[in-house]
């Protein structure tokens, strides 16, 4: 009974965060994304399923994998565990004999390849201290955030090896009433750290280990929303909802389109009552960009491989295409907060421009190494470039050497200084 009391505390937190998330990712306007369902899919498969942009650095693509396909298949036993503690009996499933034996030992095979994984990262993380997660946007908490997990991780893993090492010993004991399944392949190695304690202790040991097991895995669950670590739901959607249209390709307003369209007699003339309002160029806020710009925020994996790659960063510039989303998630988070508190009109005043700098944005070379190198394919430009639209169109403000390339277009038809009636000089 107090096991369902806890499944159900845990499955109501967690949909209850699950929803605010949502609220908060539908701040952003409306985008229909509909097209090429099965090119979606297969992107899908092989970018969120099969890792296929973890490859280019492969230590941690090794190590992720190790923790990622490790984890989940050590979950399966979750659902042994799950009956055992609706229902109160124990391993329901070791009726399978022999097949249940190798089902377990893989399952521990398996979580040993998520304890190396989660070693090898906390040293990379905290001994080696490599550049990218150290830059200035990882500040305590983000830094503190993995370390959580991987440290969490190791414990949970601990704690089945442990469970079922204590659960072999106490199948020879004739008082313990524990079903003779056999000893399991990793955690029988274990098994002489506890052969000399009594069977009340080791009762209490496995049990500890299982409760301890269990209701972790229901603590990470509801930390999961709050972390970086989200990106193990959001990867799915957003990898399939990607834009498939080719890097860099800048969306157009259809007001905009349209009114050029109509200048250049390619489409029938606007008749007044069919005018609409313009409404505001580029995005001022994150109410401004679109839920699938907003996705890509929360689905960040603050793994720092947009930064590491790009050209304005390496060489000493002040952008950080991860500040950049993060910077956007943090707003995202803030005004939803207080948008549930003090309705949907709710205005502080303030905008992005608050957290990312001009300076940053006219750093970037609209190059895409970011969204080319993102391994959950988040598109860090399409952001920078809507701040950019704003800036030129609604503050006319840009720097020196863009404006001068507005009005040459302007006055001689090309971003050069000449007149077009010079043009061909050349050829004298």
């Amino acid at each position: 009974m107090i096991f369902v009391v806890v499944l159900i505390g845990t499955i109501f937190i967690f949909t209850g965060k699950i929803r605010s998330i949502s609220r908060n990712i539908k701040l952003g306007k409306d985008l229909e994304i509909k097209d090429n369902k099965l090119k979606r899919w297969k992107l899908m498969a092989k970018v969120a399923i099969g890792q296929s942009k973890m490859v280019a650095r492969p230590i941690p693509a090794i190590m992720h994998l190790f923790v990622y396909v490790g984890f989940i298949i050590v979950n399966f036993e979750m659902l042994e565990i799950l009956i055992d503690g609706v229902f109160g009996t124990h391993r329901v499933f070791s009726f399978f004999g022999g097949y249940y034996n190798i089902a377990i030992s893989s399952f521990e095979i398996f979580g040993l390849a998520v304890m190396f994984g989660c070693i090898i990262f906390l040293i990379r993380r905290n001994v080696i201290r490599l550049k990218r997660f150290w830059s200035r946007e990882m500040t305590i908490w983000p830094r503190s955030d993995a370390n959580i997990i991987l440290i969490t991780e190791l414990f949970l893993m601990s704690a089945i090896l442990i469970m079922n090492a204590t659960d072999g010993i106490l199948q020879t004991r004739p008082g313990a009433h524990y079903s003779e399944v056999g000893s399991f392949l990793v955690s029988g190695f274990l098994q002489p750290l506890f052969v000399d304690i009594s069977s009340e202790k080791l009762i209490f040991v496995e049990r500890f280990c299982w409760w301890f097991h269990i209701v972790g895995v229901f603590m990470f669950l509801n930390y999961i929303p709050y972390s970086k670590h989200f990106h193990v739901f959001l990867a799915f959607p957003n990898v399939y909802y990607s834009k498939l249209e080719p890097k860099g390709k800048m969306t157009n307003m259809p007001s905009i389109t349209k009114e050029v369209k109509s200048m250049l007699d390619e489409s029938p003339e606007v008749q007044p009552e069919e005018e609409e309002e313009l409404g505001q160029f580029g995005a001022k806020d994150v109410r401004d960009f679109t839920w699938k710009n907003l996705m890509d925020a929360f689905t960040c994996t603050e793994c720092g491989r947009c930064t590491s790659s790009c050209p304005a960063n390496i060489t000493g510039k002040k952008l950080s295409p991860r500040k950049v989303v993060m910077d956007v998630r943090d707003r995202v988070e803030y005004l939803g907060k207080q948008i549930k508190k003090k309705g949907t009109d709710y205005t502080d005043n303030k905008s992005l421009f608050d957290q990312i700098t001009t300076e940053e944005l006219w750093a970037c070379t609209t190059c895409n190494a970011c969204t080319e190198e993102c391994p959950v394919n988040i598109d860090p430009v399409s952001i920078i470039l809507d701040m950019r639209r704003y800036l030129v169109m609604e503050q006319a403000s840009a720097p020196g050497e863009i404006n001068a390339i507005f009005s040459n277009i302007e006055n001689n038809g090309a971003p050069w200084q000449f007149s077009p009636e010079d043009r061909l000089l050349w050829t004298e």
